[in-house]
């Protein structure tokens, strides 16, 4: 990656951070930016629709009639799920990636990440397996690094809060994955 924008310029210096005596940084990159949907998002916006309905249903239809208060309060959490499960997903997602940044050095793979407090996923080379290649036709998509949860795309970029857990690390939603890819690999015959 040449950097350009200074999402790019911010990713190349957090990773440089990052880096061990004598260790050459090979690849930068960001995950794709802004608003997207995912594969994940043909059961989750139905689900969601559902869900947020039944639960603004329920607080409208409490809120005008005589229900005791316990009720009126019952369905706030509710409808705030509905909310974030509908839209606020979408924004938490893209907010999350934008504070994302990933690299790959002549040792190792590394995932820089987190909201509010920030942690490195550092993936030596030399142990390194279960390498998967997801790409889309315009050539974006994601590396996945191990084994991943038979249910771990059912909630891809859902940024529920404690989800992230049951997710192998990954250079999610990179452009020209292929290449980047096949450089991992190659970084990986090396340090072998």
């Amino acid at each position: 990656m040449t950097p350009g924008t200074d999402i790019e310029i911010s990713a190349r210096l957090e990773i440089t951070r990052s880096l061990e005596g004598g260790e050459s940084l090979l690849w930068t990159g960001v995950p794709r930016q802004g608003l997207f949907l995912r594969a994940a998002d043909v059961l989750m916006i139905p689900f969601s629709l559902i869900w947020g309905g039944f639960a603004f249903f329920w607080e409208w239809g409490v809120l005008h009639s005589a229900a005791p208060f316990f009720f009126r309060l019952w369905g706030i959490p509710f409808v705030a799920a509905g909310v974030y499960i509908i839209l606020g997903r979408f924004f938490a997602d893209s907010y999350a990636r934008s504070k994302t940044c990933y690299g790959l050095t002549d040792r190792r793979v590394l995932v820089r990440s987190g909201v509010f407090s920030r942690a490195t996923n550092s993936l030596p080379l030399r142990t390194l397996n279960g390498i998967t290649l997801r790409e889309r036709a315009d050539g974006t998509g994601t590396i996945s690094f191990g084994t991943p949860n038979p249910f771990s795309s059912w909630y891809a970029g859902s940024s529920w809060p404690g989800m992230g857990r049951y997710q192998v690390p990954s250079f999610d939603q990179i452009p020209d994955v292929k290449r980047v890819h096949d450089q991992i690999l190659e970084a990986q015959r090396k340090a072998r």
